[in-house]
Order: structure tokens, then sequence, then C-alpha cells
């Protein structure tokens, strides 16, 4: 089965994760990252969890599921630890029109959370479709190296750059052509060595000879 890849902007959005393991706490975090409001629901969860309870990073109603929590959620995810409990999250979740995710069968659920390099503004996501999520984190740290921290940076430069162009260049076909060759092979050539600071130089010069 092919799968859709898409990137959500999660800011604001509750999810709702159902369990208190060390999944639920992986999920959980990565969520807050995202800037989504977490409920968790489990009778019992880690140390990790729990503090991020008190310092009101998610919030924890401790007690057993029930059919009626995906009701205001933007996302499930089904953690439980407890194969019964997360087949009953998942049907619940459909019958309220929510997309869950479903911790130990993904073809149970309707979408999977791959393995995410991030560098500020660029993520990297690697899935096998369920296969092995293992795998997929491995193929992820192995990209690691192509994509070193610095890029992080240079994609904040780049897009203050490209706001300018777009503000003050008005000739659409001068301003898409000052856009690509932002990221053109020369550019590349220089993030492919490692040497942001000549990156940075190449896209203000491009900017300055057709939008400054």
């Amino acid at each position: 089965m092919e799968h859709y890849p898409v990137l959500l902007d999660l800011a604001g959005k509750s999810c709702l994760v159902v369990g208190g393991g060390k999944v639920a706490e992986r999920k959980a975090a990565s969520l807050v990252q995202a800037g989504a409001r977490v409920l968790v629901v489990s009778p019992a969860v880690t140390p990790g969890l729990a503090s991020m309870a008190e310092t009101g990073a998610v919030s924890w109603q401790r007690r057993p599921y029930e059919s009626t929590d995906p009701e205001g959620a933007f996302l499930v995810f089904a953690t439980a630890g407890d194969r019964r409990v997360n087949e009953r999250v998942a049907s619940d979740a459909r019958a309220h029109g929510r997309p869950v995710n479903v911790a130990d069968d993904p073809d149970l659920g309707d979408f999977f959370v791959p393995a995410a390099l991030r560098r500020g503004r660029l993520t990297v996501a690697v899935s096998t479709g369920g296969a092995s999520p293992a795998l997929a984190a491995r193929i992820r740290d192995r990209l690691a190296a192509f994509f070193p921290a610095g890029w992080g940076p240079f994609l904040d430069f780049l897009a203050e750059t490209r706001e300018r162009v777009c503000r003050e260049v008005g000739d659409a076909r001068k301003r898409r052509g000052l856009l690509q060759e932002m990221a053109g092979p020369r550019v590349w050539e220089m993030l492919d060595q490692g040497d942001f600071a000549a990156a940075k130089e190449r896209v203000d010069l491009v900017y300055r000879g057709g939008g400054g």
C-alpha cells in the first residue's frame, strides 16, 4: 500500500495519547515539541511523563481510557501496551472521524510516524511503511552525517532573504529566477562541502544582484 507523506501543523491542536509507557512518553514529547496540546490518558505513567505533567507540558488524566476520549482530538495515538485497549482506541477514533496511530499494530491505524531528522526548518523523514521502525531510525541516523547542524541557521537566513525577494521583486519571472538561483548548483555545492558561510554569501550576492 502506498502512503501519502505530509507534514502537519500541530501548533495549538489537541492530541490524545492513550497509554503511559515509554512509547507514550516518546510520542508525547514529540507532540509537545511540535506545539500540540497533549492529553495523556492512563492509570499510570513513566517518571518522564509524570514530570511533563507536573510542568504543564502535557495534561494527564489518571484513569482508564473511555470511548469518548477521542472526541475533541485532532490526532489520536494508541500506545497502551495492551492490544485490546489499542484496538478499542482505534475503533473509537474512527467512529469519531479522528486519524489514529497504533503503536503495536501499524496496519490497524491510519498513519505512521516516521523517524525524523531535524535541523531547524529542515525535516528529513524516513518511513519503512511500518515494516521496521528500528531500521527507519538507523537510516535517519545515517543521514545525519549529510545534514550537519549548520543547516538550521542557513535555512533561517535563506527564509529571511526569500521574504525580502518576494516583497521587493514585483516581476514574477525575475522573482522565480532569483529564488531558483538561491537554491541552485553553486549554493548546493557549498552546502555539500559544509561551507555554510560561503553559501550565505552566494545567496546574499544573488539577492543584491537582483533584488536589493
